[in-house]
């Protein structure tokens, strides 16, 4: 057999081998607007690209992505409708690179590991996103916090979790939330080994809602609620915070349950007690305006909305059956400071050690606080005690 017949037959042989879903080294003949054409090298086999088959990129110019000569790998799609020399056939780019990049997805979805995407677009329900083929990230999965706009995610890259995939469909579901959680649980563990719960630490407003404002320490979300925020009575946490302010906090509580800091903005200035309260010395003698009158004493407003209390055994040196046979609400007193407890916010006054040249009648003394006086002068809790708690108890005793 002839060189010549030999070479035919090979040439047959490269052309017979030329099948659809096969692998083809192409090099580009002409280029158009919306279509390549290409000739399989070796095989005497002439096809064509469309503009959709070679790129992603809808206002791409096929001119400026590939010249005459060019040679790269394309997938054979299937073969041109009729019967034309040398067997025409479609070949893809995008579905062969769309193939490569599923088998690595499918080993990085089977090793559990993360892949680097870009966010091409935003459609309804979620944000397509470029991993090497375009992958699906549903609006549910972007944040473990609910998310409604989904245009600043254009153009971003992120690392994602692969939830879902199926080459067979051209199913690829990402997630960012999965990767946000357990990104959140690593944070917390390590944040919260380092705090104690008194700790006052520096932190920035990240995000405000209606019932507090979430503040970023070390990279976790700590909660200050509403009623942390100030001293003052605020309707909403946006009247007196910004996002992205910074602000001095204290730990008041760390639930590693549940991954969650409670924090407080208040605790860390001063309390109006303490604010009022500055000029006050033990043994200082000041006016005050006795504001309730009950079995056990009377309270004395010292300083601006705050008051104390003057046992009954402190309003005078004469034997005091009730407080209101000698005082009444309204009056102005001299009173001596006797104590100031700044942490239950409570100050103890006497009217008769605030006249030095008061003498004692000479009678028994009185008998010891009751109870009820005992408990206000003692009480360590920190819920406090309540003007309306004392009076009760006392009509109690009473009954």
């Amino acid at each position: 057999m002839s060189d010549n017949s030999n070479q035919f037959l090979d040439a047959l042989k490269e052309m017979q081998g030329v099948e659809v879903g096969n692998i083809v080294d192409v090099e580009a003949l002409d280029v158009e607007d919306d279509q390549i054409a290409v000739g399989v090298e070796n095989a005497g086999v002439e096809g064509v690209i469309t503009k959709r088959e070679f790129t992603a990129d809808r206002n791409a110019n096929l001119r400026d992505l590939v010249k005459p000569g060019d040679k790269f790998k394309a997938l054979v799609l299937r073969r041109a409708g009729g019967d034309k020399e040398n067997g025409e056939f479609f070949f893809s780019v995008t579905r062969l690179k769309e193939r490569e990049a599923y088998k690595e997805l499918e080993k990085v979805f089977e090793e559990g590991k993360t892949v680097e995407g870009t966010v091409t677009g935003a459609v309804r329900g979620g944000l397509l996103v470029d991993v090497g083929t375009r992958g699906f990230l549903p609006a549910s999965l972007i944040s473990n916090r609910y998310v409604s706009d989904l245009k600043p995610y254009i153009g971003k890259k992120m690392n994602l979790k692969i939830t879902e995939i199926d080459p067979n469909k051209n199913r690829l579901i990402l997630s960012r939330k999965d990767l946000i959680e357990q990104e959140r649980e690593e944070a917390f563990e390590n944040v919260a080994n380092q705090l104690v719960v008194g700790d006052t630490v520096e932190g920035r407003v990240s995000r405000l809602t209606g019932f507090g404002a979430f503040v970023d320490v070390g990279g976790v979300d700590g909660l200050v609620h509403i009623s942390e925020i100030s001293y003052d009575h605020i309707d909403k946490p946006s009247d007196v915070l910004k996002a992205g302010q910074d602000v001095k906090v204290k730990v008041i509580g760390i639930d590693n349950d549940k991954h969650r800091i409670s924090l407080s903005i208040k605790q860390t200035l001063p309390s109006p007690f303490e604010e009022a309260t500055s000029s006050l010395n033990e043994g200082d003698v000041i006016e005050g305006e006795v504001k309730t009158l009950t079995s056990f004493g009377a309270f004395v407003e010292v300083a601006d909305g705050i008051q104390g209390l003057v046992h009954v055994s402190e309003i005078s040196n004469k034997h005091v059956d009730k407080p209101s046979d000698v005082l009444k609400v309204g009056q102005t007193v001299k009173v001596k400071v006797l104590n100031i407890d700044p942490d239950d916010r409570r100050i103890s006054l006497s009217i008769k050690q605030a006249d030095p040249n008061a003498k004692s009648e000479d009678r028994p003394r009185r008998r010891r606080q009751d109870s009820v006086t005992a408990k206000y002068m003692s009480d360590n809790s920190d819920n406090g005690f309540a003007l309306g708690d004392i009076i009760g108890d006392q009509l109690k005793d009473n009954d």
